[in-house]
């Protein structure tokens, strides 16, 4: 539906580092972000979405959270580690943040200054000296008790050099609680009902914890032992007999203890129990109390991503029905079974994974073509198939080192784990690969617990049952569209003449008119971040004075991190091998000349001068020019031209078009809030719109602006104006604007070896290849090649991808170079 797709980096502060905007061909885009060094190191997201998307909340969002160490631009490394204790219902919590340089060095008798800062608020403030070994403990509290909370240590180090370096250290929690919740399957517990009740611990990190325990009635008598078996996940089976009240008696991994009453179990009702561990089939059992057996009629719908895959009705003539559904006919990925009553009422649902191999790409890779050398041709093809059929597919490929870039298989997000699981789950899923690695009976269970606690629904029936849909404020956007409504006097202005004019390297202009209602469009536009635009309207009769008002689709809000649990609080301690490796490489390429650095100087302190033109556009700097007018020189006259003849020096004015007396040939370029006008247009901008005007006549003020500047530049800066960085109107009738365009994707740098000249230097990449559109053609064959690096180790490709009609492929293949 939509052809444009935003992909947000976001830091740790929850705020917005880069937007990208990439046209969508086939439901397939890529693009890259641009890191620079002085970007300082951290856990930042990659966030991604449709406008369509925006509509259904940031819940099903991508949304990922990645690590970026900074080794060139750092001169201090951190490792933290905390320690919770309980005073008087307060959580204390005492951190050791240890200080060494990047060759492990300690910084020993260091002077730390501190400020702790949860939910946004400085809870303590303070001054340490590290130890000999580089150590600093700092102690605080989180008045509030039960309630866990995160934040940041802003950590300062004064070096031997008087230099002081700023650390921000993620605190993730200030306690070592652990929250357990107990689920019944289907929803909710019914006495005299034999149930399945799924078990939840979770630390207060957010991630899963394993505890055991037993199951007491209100008399003290044990009924069963439970233990979670995998990231504090598990389920016992029990039943609740009438009129007793159970809970639960837990041990935790330090050795507490704790009791949580169970949820109370209702006389009469329904319930629901799957199980999908089968290969070939899923078995359903509809349970009712004994009440309920009364030959109502009920009916079970299972529905995937919006489509129903199975319907079922029967008569509750008894207490258990049973039902055997063929996975063949089931899709692949997460299905939520629903029951509902006799007047269409859901009363208890579940969420079960089909692992159904048919709904996945086969990929056949042929590696014979591949060198084991050093610097060696590695050259693949494959054939991608599904149901014995060859597929028309788009993949990606990643090769790595994995020697010297170890892969966290089990917490790898891919586009199985995306597109299959954590899209249709809420919250924090931990570790989400593990269910894709094995297909064996232990990871089934595992992933069956998961949809147990987790299996959350997206939609509510009763809406659906009502045909209420959610408000659609955001339209699938087909194109870049830029548009709006001329009015006159608040009024409408319909047949008016809309004209639409970008600078990027060449003009181009397109021109409309407006409907009954004043509004304009322009659609089906493409271009590039950073140009600007002039929207020009005129009454049917060619009036000026009107106003646009160009329609602005607000930004989406950043919320707040849902996977905070994959925040890491030793960023580039946990990245530290590879930033070693990376160095060497970033070295090499710098002795060779080869990469762009930003050099990071040492801090300077300006003091601002007034500047009559601050928010100029003058590409030499704002109030860089041969001559400077500010707005009270502008107030007395009706026209510019009439303001600015025999006051600007060196200028003379034929009519109302101004000239250099030493160029009389060529008009002066007039740039208005960064963009560039006709000469004869200077008449159009209000004079008491105007906070300054700069005139460049000089060679070595206009030498910038190149042949457009020879006969001189008069830059005009209105006082709406900020030099071009947003929409501005600075006269009756127009408007400039600068709307985020696409982004251009840079292609990866491979290199090639089958020249002599290039092989004798070290190339010592981590990331040997990066492709994202290899295409299968109508016969499922694709190929990519590369050449291996300087280093050996284990090599690892990546191939992932997707075919028209949806059905997904992840394959992963390994070699050694020698």
């Amino acid at each position: 539906m939509s052809k444009i797709l935003y992909v947000e980096l976001i830091n740790e502060k929850d705020s917005l580092k880069k937007t990208l905007k990439l046209p969508i061909m086939g439901g397939i885009t890529w693009g890259d972000f641009k890191l620079t060094d002085s970007l300082g190191e951290g856990n930042y997201r990659i966030r991604a979405y449709t406008n369509y998307m925006r509509n259904f909340g940031t819940d099903f969002f991508f949304d990922k959270t990645i690590k970026i160490g900074n080794s060139w631009a750092n001169k201090v490394f951190t490792k933290t580690t905390y320690n919770f204790t309980k005073e008087n219902n307060a959580d204390k919590v005492s951190a050791t943040v240890h200080f060494e340089d990047k060759n492990g060095v300690a910084y020993s008798e260091n002077e730390v200054s501190y400020d702790v800062q949860l939910d946004y608020r400085s809870v303590a403030k303070g001054k340490v000296k590290t130890s000999l070994t580089g150590d600093a403990v700092i102690n605080f509290a989180n008045s509030q008790p039960f309630t866990n909370k995160s934040g940041k240590i802003v950590a300062t180090i004064t070096l031997d050099n008087k230099q002081k370096v700023i650390k921000s250290i993620p605190i993730t929690s200030t306690s070592n609680d652990v929250d357990v919740q107990f689920m019944p399957e289907g929803g909710a517990l019914i006495e005299e009902l034999p149930q399945k009740v799924a078990i939840k611990a979770v630390n207060s990190n957010g991630k899963g914890e394993d505890i055991e325990g037993t199951i007491v009635d209100d008399a003290g008598a044990e009924v069963t032992a439970f233990a979670t078996s995998y990231l504090g996940m598990g389920n016992l089976v029990f039943n609740n007999q009438a009129g007793k009240s159970y809970s639960a008696k837990i041990k935790f991994k330090d050795g507490s203890q704790k009791t949580i009453k169970l949820p109370a179990a209702a006389k009469s009702g329904y319930t629901m129990s799957l199980n999908a561990l089968d290969t070939g089939k899923v078995t359903l059992k509809i349970l009712a109390s004994a009440d309920l057996v009364n030959g109502e009629e009920l009916k079970v719908v299972a529905q995937h991503g919006g489509n129903v895959y199975y319907v079922s009705k029967a008569k509750m003539d008894k207490q258990v029905l049973l039902a055997n559904i063929p996975k063949k006919n089931l899709p692949t990925g997460i299905v939520q079974f629903t029951l509902f009553s006799g007047a269409n009422q859901p009363v208890a649902e579940r969420l079960i994974f089909v692992n159904n191999k048919s709904g996945l790409i086969d990929l056949s890779l042929n590696s014979s073509g591949v060198s084991t050398t050093k610097k060696g041709k590695a050259a693949f093809t494959f054939d991608a198939a599904n149901g014995g059929q060859p597929v028309l597919g788009s993949f990606s490929v990643a090769v790595t080192n994995a020697t010297k870039v170890a892969p966290d298989e089990d917490n790898e997000s891919n586009i199985l784990t995306s597109l299959l699981l954590t899209s249709d789950l809420t919250g924090y899923v931990e570790k989400p690969n593990h269910y894709f690695l094995k297909d064996d009976i232990q990871t089934q269970k595992e992933l069956d617990n998961l949809m147990l606690t987790q299996g959350w629904r997206r939609f509510i029936w009763k809406n659906i049952i009502n045909n209420v849909g959610p408000a659609i404020t955001y339209k699938p956007e087909q194109s870049i569209t830029i548009s709006g409504t001329v009015t006159k006097g608040n009024k409408p202005v319909p047949g008016g003449k809309v004209m639409l004019m970008a600078t990027k390297g060449t003009m181009y202009i397109l021109d409309t008119v407006t409907n009954a209602e004043g509004k304009f469009v322009f659609d089906n536009l493409e271009f590039g971040d950073s140009t600007k635009f002039v929207v020009q309207a005129r009454t049917k009769t060619e009036r000026k004075f009107v106003d646009i008002n160009v329609d602005v689709v607000p930004g989406q809000i950043v919320t707040k991190n849902k996977n905070s649990a994959d925040i890491d609080v030793n960023v580039n301690n946990t990245l530290m091998k590879y930033i070693k490796e990376s160095d060497n490489y970033f070295n090499e390429m710098t002795r060779l000349g080869l990469l762009e650095r930003t050099i990071k100087l040492e801090e300077v302190t300006i003091t601002e001068k007034k500047n009559p033109a601050k928010n100029s556009s003058n590409l030499n700097g704002a109030g860089r020019a041969d001559y400077v007018m500010t707005a009270d020189q502008l107030s007395t006259c009706v026209t510019l031209s009439q303001c600015l003849q025999g006051r600007l020096p060196g200028v003379i004015f034929r009519g109302n078009v101004p000239y250099l007396m030493r160029s009389q040939n060529t008009p002066i370029q007039i740039i208005v809030d960064g963009m560039q006008m006709e000469a004869d247009f200077l008449d159009n901008v209000v004079p008491s719109d105007v906070e300054s005007i700069e005139l460049l006549k000089s060679i070595g003020n206009t030498a910038i602006y190149g042949s457009q500047g020879s006969g001189g530049v008069i830059i005009i800066t209105t006082k709406r104006g900020d030099g071009g960085r947003s929409t501005n109107r600075y006269a009756p009738g127009i408007v400039t604007l600068n709307p985020k365009g696409f982004s251009i994707s840079r292609e990866f740098y491979s290199p090639k070896y089958d020249t002599e000249s290039t092989s004798s230097r070290a190339d010592l990449r981590t990331t040997i290849y990066w492709n994202p559109q290899v295409v299968a053609d109508k016969d499922g064959k694709a190929k990519f090649e590369f050449y291996n690096a300087d280093e050996p180790g284990n090599y690892r490709v990546v191939i992932e991808g997707i075919d028209a009609v949806g059905h997904l492929a992840r394959k992963v293949y390994t070699y050694d170079v020698k």
